[in-house]
């Protein structure tokens, strides 16, 4: 009796689509947010102009002349006008987003590599070893923000040095904290348990299993700091107690500017426009990375 057999043809194989990663995936949320992008299109243009300012800048930000004081805005050869020695605001405008921007944005990444360094040691240790270091921490974060700046602004004296210095101190503590209350988060999850059973080094779980996990929220946080920064920062050049005259910056333009706010306010009124179209963008945008980060959402 023959036997007859059948040959199966093997099965094609299945094509499972690959999930994006973490990143493209924020990447992809952001795209579709459309005041997030837009914040950050203002925020480009901002940082552009800066750059360029030597070559789009119309004239000299420290040259004026008694004649041109307090020009109005749409004055010929001066569209945003001249402030109180006769300086064209454009100029000034366009030269101040270089100082703002850096007394704004440079405290805030060096906060968080030494926070960040901070709360993670404290959360991960854990006992005694993240009382000593937390209640240290609460010293500084105890006095409000404006307080604490203008006191170490004060003690160090004028400067854009000791400007960022004493921002940077400030938004320490409120970085270590939320890494640290993330750290201590993760540092009980199971996989965290199997590592530490397992016998790898500390130094290991930390790189491994906890940084990836806690640098995004304390990121996030982060970003949502430098609008605070750009605000302190004004305020403290406001007070004397940042950048020196006669460098342009818009919370130094502000202070000068204040006698002219009765005469001529809509040129006394830019400075604090700038700070607050750059600020509300930092704001919009690291709201916008927020969301785009949250995956639940």
């Amino acid at each position: 009796m023959a036997v007859i057999t059948a040959e199966i043809a093997p099965a094609a194989p299945v094509s499972v689509p690959k999930s994006p990663g973490f990143w493209s995936g924020v990447l992809q949320r952001l795209c579709r947010d459309p005041v997030a992008l837009a914040a950050l299109a203002v925020l480009i243009i901002i940082v552009v102009v800066a750059i360029l300012a030597p070559y789009i800048a119309p004239y000299d930000p420290t040259k004026g002349s008694v004649i041109r004081r307090l020009k109005p805005i749409g004055t010929e050869s001066y569209i945003l006008g001249t402030d109180e020695l006769g300086r064209d605001m454009l100029s000034r405008l366009i030269y101040g987003a270089r100082l703002s921007l850096i007394m704004g944005v440079i405290p805030v990444p060096i906060a968080f590599v030494i926070g960040s360094i901070i709360g993670i040691v404290a959360g991960y240790a854990g006992g005694i070893t993240n009382t000593l270091i937390m209640r240290t921490v609460d010293v500084f974060y105890a006095f409000p923000s404006v307080l604490l700046a203008v006191a170490l602004s004060g003690a160090l004296g004028s400067g854009l040095t000791n400007a960022l210095v004493s921002l940077t101190v400030v938004f320490i503590p409120q970085i270590a904290r939320v890494a640290e209350s993330v750290t201590t988060q993760i540092r009980s999850l199971d996989y965290v348990d199997a590592a530490r059973a397992s016998g790898a080094p500390a130094f290991t779980i930390i790189r491994v299993h906890v940084l990836g996990n806690v640098l995004g929220p304390i990121f996030v946080f982060a970003t949502s700091l430098i609008s605070v920064s750009m605000i302190l920062a004004s305020g403290l050049s406001f007070l004397g107690l940042g950048v020196r005259p006669p460098d342009a910056e818009w919370g130094l333009m502000l202070n000068t500017l204040r006698t002219a706010i009765y005469n001529n306010p809509a040129v006394a009124a830019l400075p604090g426009v700038m700070i607050f179209v750059t600020s509300i963008c930092f704001n919009l945008f690291s709201d916008g990375l927020r969301q785009a980060m949250d995956v639940k959402s």
